[in-house]
């Protein structure tokens, strides 16, 4: 409603620092202009980065996973460098076809989707509604935020997003709030992630663009993960969930919770790390991404390990 207010942030003003700005490009699709990475060569991996983030998120698994896949990571709508979209709200179902739309114009159709919290519920919904080849797409899901908040977070957060984004002054007055450094860090320590001081100056620029925190309040107002935990169970194809023992965003627990719904799917933990887990070790990420995948693909193949 607000998103003319609110331009998305400029390019040409954070390229010379943003990582892997070579590999950037702008797509347009009906209501937006995405900033998206394309990165190397082979099956094609989609990257969906959680509420609040962008590709920064990955930018040291890219040049690991590059070297096996054409890997796909986009800005999603209103996060950082792609615009917000100009009519439709950023609901799971809209956000999940907005993407589509994006592989579209791309000429690109994944086979493997990677999902990082609110971009693992993403990716699934993505996969359940538009992949072509449900049963035979990887799903990998970090940190995953499939489950509806439990207790009064569920009942209490939607509608104070709600609130928020209403008021066109929301996201200017939130970046002022979090434009600090040590209240940057404390945001990304409440997660239970710990990260360098390089990692945490990019998530300063995010807080304190007002399009970011807008699209943030936005995406949040508008989600609903209800209806995708009612068609998990739908999901055949090979499913990875890698989870930080010390999340303090998703509980752990709901992994377990998950387990039930998904007999089928893989379950790995990360002790010590938080919810940026794929941020604070990328490379035990990635190890444990590769070889999982592998080993699908020889199953898939009917070879034996």
């Amino acid at each position: 409603m607000w998103s003319s207010l609110y331009p998305p942030m400029n390019w040409d003003a954070y390229k010379a620092q943003w990582p892997h700005a070579a590999h950037s490009q702008f797509v347009s699709t009906p209501g937006l202009r995405w900033h998206v990475q394309v990165m190397g060569q082979g099956p094609v991996m989609l990257l969906l980065h959680g509420t609040g983030a962008s590709t920064h998120t990955w930018r040291r698994m890219l040049p690991v996973l590059a070297q096996q896949f054409t890997v796909v990571c986009p800005d999603l709508p209103g996060h950082a460098f792609t615009t917000p979209h100009q009519s439709l709200s950023l609901s799971l179902p809209n956000m999940s076809g907005f993407v589509d739309q994006l592989l579209h114009a791309l000429h690109l159709k994944p086979s493997v989707v990677v999902g990082h919290s609110a971009g693992a519920a993403l990716g699934a919904h993505w996969v359940l509604q538009h992949s072509r080849a449900v049963a035979h797409t990887a799903l990998v899901a970090l940190n995953p935020a499939w489950l509806a908040l439990p207790g009064l977070a569920y009942w209490l957060f939607p509608p104070a997003a709600k609130l928020m984004a209403l008021n066109p002054a929301s996201g200017f007055l939130t970046s002022k709030f979090w434009a600090t450094p040590e209240k940057v860090e404390r945001l990304i320590a409440s997660t239970g992630s710990r990260l360098s001081a390089q990692d945490l100056s990019y998530y300063g620029s995010l807080l304190a663009s007002s399009t970011h925190i807008n699209g943030v309040l936005s995406m949040m107002s508008s989600w609903n993960v209800q209806a995708l935990e009612e068609r998990l169970q739908q999901l055949k194809g090979p499913v990875l969930m890698c989870i930080g023992s010390n999340d303090q965003t998703v509980s752990p627990s709901q992994a377990h919770q998950t387990a039930l719904l998904l007999p089928h799917a893989q379950t790995h933990f990360f002790e010590g790390l938080g919810h940026l887990a794929h941020e604070e070790d990328p490379q035990q990420t990635c190890e444990v991404m590769l070889t999982w995948l592998a080993t699908t693909q020889r199953t898939k193949t009917g070879r034996s390990e």
